[in-house]
């Protein structure tokens, strides 16, 4: 068992987090109503970079969480790292510490300004470049999904308990892929085609993807980057990574290699596949790359 950082203790720490994350539902869920008038729609953008764009909600967030946890724990040698604020400085974080916060304040801005509501905060504690203990909000659906690092377990604002639901599906077409809504390509639509899934659903936000998987709604993800294109970042997966992993599901490569996080441009590049079922996962990867490799869709890596 991972032993924590001297003077914190599990139950208090989740106990923190519960409350940092139904703060930052209040202040997500406020600006979800602004955009939702569209004339009151571009006073909540912070910048005119339509594919990147940030929101008052994106800095909002982003403050709270980094000022209660400092408060909080102010005494605590650990790091954080923020998306907003690797946007603004280059000094991020110490990428080499123990242990280290991975803060995305809202995942999901685009759909978050569309009002599709798939939208979420990630919140993670990393251990030694490893996702240990993840927050995965998602505010629209009045749902916050945490794992302590043993165990994982949604919960509503009112208290009300949700249990991990994940499928067992193991063929590749028997399974429901959820997909991404704003950053698909058309290799990626491609490959969907081939592999000919027995149903698809897009969304937005990874955090409100993995939670689809987690409540057995979906069996698997499929995120695809192009050379040369952005990728998601570790802020993107490590809050969904810890959930998954700790209900029963896997995030890996193609490969079947762990991600690996705190890389200098905190990439997460090429194929990355998250499923519902580790004992069949390795398997699934093997039958994509041989998709992949049939109809010369993606150029794979030679090992």
């Amino acid at each position: 068992m991972i032993k924590l950082p001297s003077g914190v203790y599990l139950e208090n720490l989740i106990d923190d987090l519960r409350a940092f994350s139904w703060e930052a539902y209040e202040t997500l869920i406020y600006y979800s109503k602004i955009v939702k008038d569209s004339n009151n729609k571009s006073n909540i953008l912070k910048n005119d970079n339509l594919d990147d764009p940030v929101t008052k909600a994106d800095l909002k967030v982003n403050e709270v969480i980094i000022k209660r946890i400092n408060e909080k724990y102010k005494d605590i040698n650990w790091e954080i790292l923020s998306e907003e604020n690797v946007k603004l400085t280059s000094e991020s974080c110490n990428n080499n510490a123990d242990w280290i916060w991975v803060l995305d304040p809202l995942d999901g801005t685009k759909d978050f300004i569309q009002g599709t509501g798939n939208y979420a905060m990630h919140l993670a504690l990393n251990y030694k470049n490893k996702p240990y203990i993840g927050i995965v909000l998602i505010p629209d659906k009045d749902e916050l999904w945490i794992t302590d690092g043993e165990k994982v377990w949604g919960e509503k604002k009112d208290g009300s308990k949700i249990k991990p639901n994940l499928s067992t599906n193991k063929s590749l077409k028997d399974m429901s892929l959820v997909t991404s809504k704003n950053h698909r390509n058309e290799i990626i639509k491609k490959l969907i085609q081939k592999i000919d899934f027995y149903k698809v659903i897009t969304m937005g936000s990874i955090g409100c993807k993995i939670a689809s998987i987690i409540r057995g709604e979906s069996d698997i993800y499929i995120s695809l980057s192009l050379m040369g294109k952005s990728s998601p970042k570790d802020w993107d997966f490590a809050a969904p990574e810890a959930i998954l992993k700790t209900a029963g599901g896997v995030i890996t490569n193609l490969d079947n290699q762990e991600l690996i996080y705190g890389k200098s441009n905190f990439e997460q590049g090429g194929i990355i596949v998250a499923s519902s079922n580790i004992d069949t996962h390795k398997d699934i990867c093997t039958e994509i790359k041989e998709i992949i490799k049939k109809y010369d869709i993606y150029p794979l890596r030679i090992n």
